[in-house]
Parts: structure tokens; C-alpha cells; sequence
């Protein structure tokens, strides 16, 4: 009787240490699968990381290029206006001597050309002043459209 029962017991854990193994090779064997399964996963969140930052670059790139572009073009159109800004002064200059000594018809006439050149000036500094207008509009609306990450909350950690 002790004999089957030892037999059953050493029966049972050979039994028990076999299903033990199976499950072993079965567990490993789905761990091998999963740790496959995530590195492949993580190789395509990556590759799609990269073009994503690589996008990015090339957008921000451009637009860094295209504002240097713009900025050298304001500089030369600025150095013209400068120039003729000048011209003009002198010219004004020139003007208010030859009207002292104008006969009073070329002093009118004057008149009339500077107050029609005042219009024209009133109607572009209008117009610029619209153009400013919705610029600074359209950078007001851009900032405050533009995504902020939020600071992380408190997580009650003291210094």
C-alpha cells in the first residue's frame, strides 16, 4: 500500500514537474513573441519619429530661410527709401529758398501740387495703417491659436 502511494506521489510530481516545464516552454515561448512584437512596434514608432522631426526641420528650415530671404530684401528696399527720403528732404529745401524769392502765381501753384501730394501720402499712410492693422491682427490670432503644453501639475513634491 506505501508502495502505491509512493508511486502515486512520485507519479504526480513527475506529472506536475512535467506540466511545469510545458508551461515554461508554452510562457516563454508567448514572452519571445511579445518581446518581438515591441521591438518591432517600437522600430516603427521610431522610424515614424524620425520623419516626423525630420518634416519639422525641413518646414522650420525653410521658413528660417525664407524670413532671411524677406529681411535682406526690407533691408535693400529700406536703404532705397532712405536714399530717396534724403533726395526729397533736399529737394524741400531747395523749394522754400526758390519760394522766397517766387513771384506770388508760383507760390500758389505750389501750394496746390504740395496739397495734392499731401493727399496722395494721407490716402498710402491710410492705407499702410489698414495693412498694419490686420497684420498685427493676424499675429494676435496666430499667437494665442498657436498650442502652449501646459505646465505638469503639482504633484505635492516640496523642495
Amino acid at each position: 500500500m506505501y508502495t502505491h502511494a509512493i508511486a502515486l506521489i512520485v507519479g504526480a510530481a513527475i506529472a506536475a514537474t512535467g506540466a511545469w516545464q510545458v508551461q515554461e516552454w508554452r510562457m516563454g515561448g508567448q514572452l519571445s513573441t511579445l518581446k518581438a512584437d515591441h521591438a518591432t512596434s517600437l522600430a516603427q514608432v521610431m522610424a515614424a519619429s524620425t520623419k516626423a522631426e525630420r518634416a519639422i526641420t525641413t518646414t522650420y528650415q525653410g521658413a528660417l530661410n525664407a524670413s532671411i530671404a524677406r529681411e535682406a530684401l526690407l533691408r535693400t528696399e529700406l536703404d532705397h527709401l532712405y536714399r530717396v527720403s534724403d533726395g526729397l528732404r533736399e529737394q524741400s529745401a531747395e523749394a522754400g529758398r526758390r519760394l522766397a524769392t517766387a513771384p506770388p502765381a508760383a507760390v500758389l501753384e505750389y501750394a496746390a501740387a504740395l496739397g495734392a501730394v499731401h493727399d496722395d501720402c494721407r490716402a498710402a499712410y491710410a492705407d499702410l495703417a489698414s495693412k498694419a492693422t490686420g497684420h498685427a491682427s493676424d499675429v494676435r490670432t496666430h499667437r494665442e491659436a498657436w498650442p502652449v503644453i501646459p505646465d505638469p501639475p503639482d504633484a505635492g513634491i516640496s523642495d
